[in-house]
C-alpha cells in the first residue's frame, strides 16, 4: 500500500509554516489542504478534535498534531536527510527549551504589538524586543541556532520572520536596528529553498492582518 502524507495548514500560520519547512527539508512529498479556519473542515475536526486546530499531519490516515511535535515526528520518521535535531542528549534538550520559549513568548508577544495601540502597544512593543534580543543572544555569532546545522529552534522561530513587517509597520519600528545579528540569521535561513518556499510574501500577511484588525474593530 503507497504512503500517503497530508499536511492541513493555512496558509498565514507560523506554525503551519514550521511543518512545511521541516517535510522540504527532508525533502519529502506531500499534499497540502488549505483550511478555512472560520467553517473548519469535516476532517479537520475529526483529525483533531481535542483541539480542531491546524496544523494536522495525516500519515497513512493517523493524524499527529502541534507544529513542534509534528516535526519531531517528522525528524524521526525520516532519519535518512537533514537531521533537525541534535544527537546529543543535552544539545537536543536546549533546541526543545529554546523552541518552547518561541511558542511561550515570542507568539504572544507579536501578538500584544498588533493588537494594541497607543501605551499599552508601546509596552508591547519595548517586551517583544526584549524577547527577541534573549534569542539573539542565544543565537550569538553561530550561523543558526544549533551551530553550523539548521535545524529545530530554526525551524520554530524563523516562520515568525514573514510577520516581522506586519508587526513593525502596526508599531512603527524596525527589528533590525533592534536586532541586527537575528535578522542576519533570518535572511540566512531564506537562502534555503525549503525556508523560501514555505514563508508567504509579508505584505500578502500585513494586508491579511488589516482584514483581522477591521475585524476586531481595532
Amino acid at each position: 500500500m503507497a504512503e500517503t502524507l497530508t499536511l492541513l495548514d493555512y496558509w498565514p500560520s507560523m506554525f503551519g509554516m514550521r511543518c512545511r519547512i521541516a517535510l522540504r527539508e527532508k525533502d519529502i512529498k506531500f499534499e497540502y489542504q488549505e483550511q478555512d479556519l472560520w467553517s473548519k473542515s469535516p476532517l479537520l475536526l475529526e483529525m483533531n478534535p481535542i483541539y480542531k486546530k491546524i496544523p494536522v499531519l495525516i500519515h497513512n490516515g493517523k493524524p499527529i498534531c502541534e507544529s513542534l511535535i509534528i516535526v519531531e515526528y517528522i525528524d524521526e520518521t525520516w532519519k535518512g536527510k537533514a537531521p533537525l535535531l541534535p544527537s546529543d542528549p543535552y544539545e537536543r534538550a536546549q533546541a526543545r527549551f529554546w523552541a518552547d520559549y518561541v511558542d511561550k513568548k515570542i507568539y504572544e508577544g507579536g501578538r500584544n504589538v498588533w493588537s494594541t495601540t497607543g501605551e499599552d502597544q508601546g509596552e508591547a512593543k519595548k517586551e517583544y524586543i526584549e524577547r527577541l534580543k534573549v534569542l539573539e543572544g542565544v543565537l550569538g555569532d553561530k550561523p543558526f541556532f544549533g551551530g553550523d546545522s539548521f535545524g529545530f529552534t530554526d525551524i520554530a522561530l524563523i516562520p515568525y520572520y514573514s510577520w516581522f513587517y506586519s508587526y513593525e509597520i502596526c508599531a512603527n519600528f524596525s527589528i533590525e536596528a533592534e536586532c541586527p545579528k537575528l535578522i542576519s540569521w533570518a535572511k540566512r535561513c531564506m537562502e534555503k529553498e525549503s525556508v523560501s518556499e514555505s514563508l508567504p510574501d509579508p505584505e500578502k500577511i500585513y494586508m491579511l492582518l488589516l482584514e483581522l484588525k477591521k475585524k476586531a474593530g481595532k
